[in-house]
């Protein structure tokens, strides 16, 4: 059965959306279609304001309704320990477990040159700019996979010379986890980066 047109160009804008399928992405329209129109317009305007009011940091290019982020902006961090991420997701993330209290650095992505991703297409000039100041501690908190192992190793070799320590997160084995189920490579993080108890 074909979709009505408006219908159908609802489905194909929805199913560019990460994660979200032809099916899932019709079940949506059709909600939608359901609702009333000011709940829709209520939807339409937190759209709008999503583009137009949101904007990029001028210093870590985390996002923010300033020009400057609310992280970049407190007294009560601690501007002289940037936490280096891949996107803002990241920031979310690390945010969301209360124990991190520096700045950020959002690079934008991670080296791929399978992807044609380079180091000019990430926000690295600006982060070495940033470590121009008084910088205590830089701490990569890109993902354990290839692009964010070459980038990590990329940037350690950049900052290196400078004189600041450069450190990682931790990788290992997940809170609830079960050694048993655990791959080889996860389990040899997980014994080589143990702490003192």
């Amino acid at each position: 059965m074909n979709l009505a047109a408006p219908l159908q160009a609802v489905v194909d804008e929805l199913s560019k959306f990460p994660g979200v399928g032809a099916k899932s992405a019709r079940r949506l329209a059709l909600f939608l279609l359901r609702q009333p129109p000011e709940q829709v317009d209520l939807l339409i305007e937190a759209l709008t304001g999503l583009k137009t009011k949101i904007k990029f940091c001028k210093i870590c290019f985390n996002i923010g309704e300033e020009e400057i982020c609310e992280i970049c902006a407190s007294e009560k961090r601690d501007q002289n320990t940037i936490c280096v991420v891949e996107d803002i997701n990241d920031v979310i993330a690390i945010e969301r477990s209360h124990e991190y209290n520096g700045a950020y650095h959002v690079l934008g992505g991670v080296l791929s040159p399978l992807n044609g991703v380079g180091p000019e297409d990430l926000k690295v000039k600006e982060l070495l700019v940033r470590l121009k100041g008084e910088i205590k501690e830089v701490i990569l908190a890109l993902n354990p996979d290839t692009e964010g192992e070459a980038t990590s190793l990329y940037l350690n070799r950049l900052i290196e010379p400078m004189d600041i320590p450069v450190s990682r997160i931790a990788r290992g084995l997940p809170i609830g986890g079960n050694i048993e189920f655990a791959d080889d490579a996860t389990i040899g993080r997980a014994v080589s980066g143990r702490g003192k108890f």
